[in-house]
Formats: structure tokens, C-alpha cells, sequence
């Protein structure tokens, strides 16, 4: 938990609205005040801040001046118009005409601080209040908990949970659902589900609200089965599941390809005679336009709208994006036709896919021109916008161009996320500027987002592909002693670069860490080292390796046979060679048009001549043909005998 500071600390807040001392009218104090409970009635809630700030200067000059209780009514319509800066500069005013705060405004000024990110503030509140004796309640427990969970700061609310307890203050249902939300949201599912056990441990029975928060951070995490086991018992408790309930599992299934569980609860959702909704429809809609069967989607539309239901944006926007995803771009142009039509207007994210359509296909034009008509609509460009400009550039080979709109973004106050520098990153690899791309590693080391595991791939990557090994193995150090935990992948990459380079020794050391690791080896594992062992004529190394894919549970796909016959055939050993290629068939791995090049060509360098026509008349009756090498190796051979050797 933050430390809790013993005074406020009071700091300048833009203040959003008009200045308070402007807003003088002819009219009365209670002519403004019925006109406020007259809007709170219809409403629940002040909803124009010019009265709102109206009614604030007429209060802090009247005499006498009116309680702090119609203060805090006041300031609580006030965040209610999520106009949190000005509560803050209302309550600093407060202090400064004598009205003292309760506990009650201290912990509306607390939501505030944390609603506008500033959590130390809120903590700093909190000092004051234990130091001028007045007791927190379990609100403000709660606000400051919920601050720390929307900033993912989860360590710290936990140890501010446990402090709260500590102090005897019993958590209500609200605190405790606080909690499970900020779990759920750093995707802590072992410790959402104990603490769902916990709630209903200490006598409280966590609604449906709270389990559907659980069941649907199991869904996000691929624990279906866990999901469905929560659920289950969620129904046997008597608690009935609502539509939120469903879409979490729909949504889960129909991501997993299982049509046959999705019909189970669509079914299930007839006989509990609730009704699908727009959120349910998409997740059907979305599911078939990711399988390609668009014409399937349009056909739950037109069910959809038959219930009353009309499409919205998010309908739109899947059809766009599965038009786009298809290289139907026109078709997508036509969809937003349609969707203006009804009148609805494209938000950011349509215009971001069409964006990443557009500079997919290499049509930069169009792409910028999408951008100003965005930016002419009054929709400012997002991250992810700027991300599709810049990889649109990569893609490009325009490294300049895509380094003016990185820079551009941060002018513009839009902060580069790590996508945004993996797209420069890898950009900068490609274009064969490792240099660039390490100074923009350094600058996030620096200043901006966390590194993750895809910016040390692309760097390992980068410099592996130019010789830089020692590099690599220098970066991967770093990431094990500093950063995300290596994938399957970082570990690829770095053994395929110690093979090629002949680092033969090292490649079988970190070999042999990944077989301990948690890592699940493929077969691409074993190629790699397979490959590099053959080509440095360590051939029975290899042989070796490759009798232990089927111990270890794997089979070895053509690539494998390839690279051994190619291994063999290499270290003078052609029938070694033959007698694998012959075996393939057998082995349930039939030779493609790569295996017989490979065979043919070893059969030549090896003198077998007879044997590699042979070969060849073979592959062309399977409809294969000789790739460049057998082609060059055969004429090399016609030159050198002045003969066809086809004849």
C-alpha cells in the first residue's frame, strides 16, 4: 500500500468548466434551487455545470451559509457528471470559506483523485482524515481499493483489503466485488476464484454479477471447463444465470470452434426463457465472418432484426472487418453506405480497419485519404490508428516516413503503446538498420511501455539474420535476468542463429534447457538442431536426435526426413539416404516435391547418376517437377559428358 501521508497535498486542476465567479444572475438563490431539485427529480442528477457551478457560488456567499451535508449533495451530482477536476477545485474553495469536510466529502474528493488517476492524492486524503480524527468508512476503503484496481495496482489494494480488516472494519459486498473485479482484470484467475471462496466463506452470497465476473475472466483465459463447472453450480445455488451469463460462455465457445456446446446454450437460453440481445448476436455473427461464411452472418441479421433487434456499430463494424479481412474493400465501403444509411455514423474503429486495409494492399493514397476524412469528421486519430500508418510505412520500406508519424504521435499527445514500437522496431530489422532499431529499444527502456516478449524476438531475430550473435545471447540474458519470460519462439530464433553461425556447442546447451523448461518442444525444435548438426558433419549426433522425436512423443514431418537424407547424402552416405527416403511412405510421411530434389541432388553430387534419373522420371509422374539446384546440377552434368543423361 501507498504510504499514507499525514497532510493534503493540494495541486493545480485544469479546471473544466467556466470560472465560478462568472456565472451572476438576476435571479434568486431559491429560484436556482428549485430549478436544480426540479431537474434532480426528472433526472437523479445535475446535468449542465453552468448550474451546477451557479448554485456552488451562491451557496459559499450565502449567510448563513448552508451545511456540508447540501455540499456534498451538490458535489456528488457533480462527479455524477463525471466533472471530477472540478469537485476537487470545489472542495479546496470549501476549505477556504470554512465549510469543513466530513467524511463524506473527503471521500467523494478521494473518487475524484482516484477517477482522475491520481491515486497518491487520494491516499494523501486519507492521511489527513486519520489525522484529524475523522473515521474512514468502508466507502472510502472501497473508493481507494477500486482506484488501485482500475491502475492494476493489485499488490496494493490486496494490502490495503488486509490493512482495512485489520482495522476492524468488516467489507461489505461492494468492497469484496471491488476486488474480484481488479483480479479478474489483470487476469489473476486463481486468485479471483479463492477470493469468490473467501466472500462466500465470511456469509456473503456474491450475486450473479460477481459470478459472472469470475466465469467470464475463466472464458478470457481458455479455462472453459472451469467456466462451465462455476456455472453449473452457480444454477444448482439457485442464483439464475442472466443473459451476461450466456454471452461469456457463447463467446468462449463459438472463439474455440465448439458449435456443439454454442447450440447447447442458445437452447438452454430458450428453455430459460431469456432472450438473446445485440451483445449475443454480434458474438454469433462475429463467430461465422472469422470461418469465412459471411453469408451465414448476414443470415442472423436478418433473424436478429425480425426479433426487434436493430444492428449497431459493433454489427457494422465485424462485417467491415470481415469484408476487409476477405480483400473485399469496396464491399466494406458499401457496408458504411449502408450504415450511414440507417443512420449511424463510423466511429475510430471503422476507420482504423479500413486504414489497415488499405496499406495492406499497398494503397497508401487511400489509406491518408481515410485519415483526413476521420480527422475532417472530428474523430482524432487513436493508437491504433497511428500504429496502422506507421506499419502501413514499414510495409513500405519507407522507414522515414513511418519515423515522421511515430514522432507526429507523440506531438499530437497520443502515447506510442508497445505495438507501436514493435512495428518500428521490426521495421528498422528489416530494413537492415539494427542500429536504429537498438536506439529505440533503449528509448522504451528509457521512457516508454514495457518490452515484451515480441520486442526481444524481433531484436534477436534482427540480429541473428546479420551475424550478431553474441548479441543475441547478450539480449537474451537481459530478458531472463529483466524481462517477460522467453516463449518457445525466443528460444527458436536463438538456436536457429547459434546453428547457422556453427555454435554448435552453445545450441546444444540451450537445447537442453529448453527440454527442462516448461516449454513444449515441436518438431521445428529438433529440425533446427537436426540441421545444424548435419551441415557441420555431425551426423550421427543428428541421426541421433532424430530417433528421439518419437520417444519424446513427436513425428517427423518432411522438413525432418529432408534434412537428414540432405544430411546424409552431404557426408558421403547416399544409401543411408535412399533407405530414409524409402521409408517415408511407410511412416505415414509421403516425399513431396522438396524430399525427391533433395534425394535427386545427392544422388548427383555422389556420382549415382543412374539412380538419380531414375528418381527424377519417378517425381515427375507424381506431377512434381525439379526445382533451380536439380536443374543446374542435371545441365552441369550434360556439359561435363557431352551426353543426356535422360537418354
Amino acid at each position: 500500500m501507498g504510504k499514507l501521508h499525514s497532510s493534503l497535498i493540494f495541486r493545480s486542476i485544469v479546471n473544466g468548466g467556466r470560472n465560478p465567479s462568472k456565472f451572476h444572475s438576476s435571479y434568486s438563490f431559491n429560484t436556482i434551487a428549485s430549478h436544480v431539485r426540479e431537474k434532480q427529480k426528472k433526472h437523479d442528477s445535475l446535468n449542465n455545470v453552468d448550474d451546477a457551478f451557479f448554485l456552488f457560488n451562491k451557496m459559499i456567499h450565502k449567510y448563513p451559509m448552508p451545511s456540508v451535508v447540501e455540499f456534498n449533495k451538490l458535489l456528488g451530482a457533480i462527479v455524477r457528471m463525471k466533472r471530477y477536476g472540478i469537485v476537487v477545485s470545489m472542495c479546496s474553495q470549501m476549505e477556504l470559506f470554512g465549510v469543513s469536510h466530513d467524511v463524506y466529502t473527503l471521500s467523494i474528493l478521494i473518487n475524484c483523485f482516484c477517477q482522475l488517476g491520481q491515486i497518491d492524492f487520494g491516499f494523501s486524503i486519507l492521511g489527513k482524515m486519520l489525522k484529524l480524527g475523522v473515521e474512514p468508512t468502508v466507502v472510502t476503503f472501497s473508493t481507494l481499493i477500486n482506484g488501485l484496481c482500475n491502475q492494476s495496482k493489485i499488490s496494493q489494494a490486496v494490502g490495503l483489503f488486509d490493512e482495512m480488516i485489520g482495522r476492524g472494519y468488516q467489507p461489505d459486498l461492494i468492497v469484496y466485488s471491488t476486488m474480484l473485479n481488479g483480479l479478474c482484470k489483470t487476469k489473476n484467475t486463481d486468485g479471483a476464484v479463492r477470493f469468490l471462496r473467501m466472500i462466500e466463506e465470511r456469509g456473503f452470497e456474491p450475486n450473479i454479477v460477481a459470478y459472472n465476473t469470475v466465469i467470464d475472466c475463466l472464458c478470457k483465459n481458455s479455462l472453459l471447463k472451469e467456466a462451465f463447472d462455476l456455472f453449473s453450480e452457480v444454477k444448482v445455488k439457485g442464483i439464475r444465470p442472466n443473459i451476461v451469463s450466456y454471452n461469456c460462455l457463447i463467446h468462449a465457445t463459438c472463439n474455440l470452434g465448439q458449435q456443439k456446446e454454442t447450440r447447447q446454450l442458445l437452447n438452454e437460453m430458450v428453455d430459460n426463457n431469456i432472450s438473446c440481445d445485440i451483445v449475443t448476436y454480434n458474438i454469433l455473427i462475429d463467430a461465422h465472418c472469422k470461418e469465412g461464411m459471411i453469408y451465414k452472418a448476414v443470415d442472423i441479421v436478418d433473424t436478429m432484426v425480425k426479433q426487434g433487434i436493430e444492428p449497431n456499430i459493433v454489427t457494422y463494424n465485424i462485417f467491415i472487418d470481415a469484408y476487409c479481412k476477405e480483400g473485399m474493400v469496396s464491399k466494406a465501403v458499401e457496408t458504411i453506405d449502408t450504415m450511414r444509411k440507417q443512420g449511424i455514423e463510423p466511429n475510430v474503429i471503422t476507420y482504423n480497419i479500413l486504414v489497415y486495409a488499405y496499406f495492406n494492399k499497398a494503397m497508401v493514397s487511400e489509406a491518408e485519404d481515410i485519415v483526413d476524412t476521420m480527422i475532417k469528421q472530428g474523430i482524432e486519430p487513436d493508437v491504433v490508428t497511428y500504429n496502422a500508418i506507421i506499419n502501413g510505412h514499414c510495409l513500405q520500406n519507407q522507414m522515414g516516413k513511418a519515423k515522421r508519424v511515430f514522432s507526429l504521435m507523440i506531438e499530437k499527445g497520443c502515447a506510442p503503446d508497445i505495438l507501436s514500437y514493435n512495428i518500428m522496431i521490426n521495421g528498422y530489422c528489416k530494413s537492415k538498420r539494427l542500429d536504429e532499431a537498438m536506439e529505440l529499444f533503449h528509448q522504451i527502456a528509457q521512457n516508454g511501455p514495457i518490452p515484451d516478449t515480441v520486442t526481444y524476438n524481433t531484436l534477436m531475430q534482427g540480429m541473428c539474420q546479420f551475424g550478431r550473435v553474441i548479441a543475441a545471447c547478450e539480449l537474451f540474458k537481459t530478458m531472463l535476468a529483466s524481462g517477460p519470460v522467453p516463449n518457445l519462439v525466443t528460444c527458436l530464433i536463438l538456436l536457429d542463429g547459434l546453428c547457422t553461425r556453427g555454435k554448435l556447442e552453445v545450441a546444444l546447451k540451450l537445447f537442453r534447457a529448453m527440454q527442462n523448461s516448461r516449454l513444449k518442444l515441436n518438431v521445428a525444435s529438433y529440425n533446427i538442431l537436426i540441421d545444424g548438426l548435419c551441415k557441420a558433419g555431425n551426423i550421427e549426433v543428428g541421426k541421433e536426435l532424430f530417433h528421439k522425436l518419437s520417444v519424446n512423443g513427436l513425428k517427423p514431418n518432411v522438413y525432418t526426413y529432408a534434412i537428414m537424407i540432405n544430411g546424409f547424402c552431404r557426408n558421403g552416405l547416399p544409401d543411408e539416404a535412399y533407405q530414409l527416403f524409402r521409408s517415408m511412405e511407410d511412416n505415414d510421411c509421403l516425399p513431396d516435391s522438396f524430399c525427391y530434389n533433395v534425394m535427386i541432388q545427392g544422388f548427383l553430387r555422389n556420382g549415382y547418376t543412374l539412380k538419380a534419373t531414375q528418381l527424377l522420371s519417378e517425381m515427375v509422374g507424381k506431377g512434381f517437377s525439379a526445382n533451380l539446384c536439380t536443374a543446374t546440377l542435371i545441365l552441369d552434368l550434360i556439359l561435363r559428358s557431352n551426353n543426356s543423361i535422360l537418354v
